[in-house]
C-alpha cells in the first residue's frame, strides 16, 4: 500500500510518542520534500527534527510536476506541504493520504482522494490491537499538552470508539 503523509499527522504522533504506529500500520510512508522541510526546518519542531531524520520508514521524495503544485497552491491557498502531498498522491498512484487540516481534506475530498487523519490513525491502530484505549487517551492528552490543535468533538469521537466515553 502506498501511503503519502502531510506534516501534521507525523508531528502529532511524534509529539505523543506514537510515531511508530505509522510504521506498524503502513510499513513505509512517503513524504514530499516540502513536508520533510517543514518537519526538520521549523523551529517549533527542533527537538523532533533529529528523530525525523533517522526514521527510515519515512521516505522523502521529490514531486515530478512542480507546476501542478504551484497551480494547486494558487487556487486553493494550501501550503507547500499539503499541495505537494496531494500532487504526490496522484503521481505515485497512492492508496491513502494522511492529512489533518480541514482545508486540505476538503480539497482531497473534491479530488476523490482517500484520506485519514491522526484521530482515524489512532482508531485504526486500536482496531488492529496496536494500541490500547488508555494509551490513546494518554496520546491525545500529550498532543493537546504539546500544542496540537484537536477539536474536542474529534477527541470524544476517538474516546467513544475505544470505549472510554466523552472525556473532553
Amino acid at each position: 500500500m502506498i501511503v503519502i503523509s502531510d506534516t501534521t499527522p507525523i508531528i502529532s504522533l511524534l509529539k505523543a510518542n506514537q510515531l511508530e504506529l505509522l510504521q506498524k500500520l503502513y510499513r513505509s510512508v512517503l513524504i514530499p520534500r516540502a513536508v520533510y522541510r517543514e518537519l526538520i526546518e521549523n523551529p517549533r519542531y527542533k527537538n523532533e527534527a533529529e528523530i525525523i531524520k533517522i526514521m527510515d520508514f519515512l521516505k522523502t521524495m521529490e514531486i515530478e510536476n512542480v507546476k501542478s503544485v504551484n497551480i494547486l497552491r494558487a487556487v486553493t491557498g494550501l501550503d507547500a506541504g499539503e499541495s505537494e502531498a496531494l500532487i504526490m498522491y496522484d503521481e505515485q498512484k497512492a492508496e491513502l493520504l494522511l492529512m489533518d487540516e480541514r482545508k486540505g481534506r476538503s480539497v482531497a475530498k473534491q479530488l476523490g482522494i482517500r484520506y485519514i487523519g491522526t484521530a482515524g490513525i489512532l482508531m485504526l491502530a486500536y482496531d488492529k490491537s496496536l494500541i490500547q484505549a488508555e494509551q490513546i487517551k494518554d496520546c491525545i492528552d500529550l498532543m493537546l499538552k504539546n500544542g496540537i490543535r484537536l477539536d474536542k468533538k474529534v477527541c470524544n469521537t476517538v474516546m467513544n470508539h475505544v470505549g472510554l466515553g466523552n472525556q473532553y
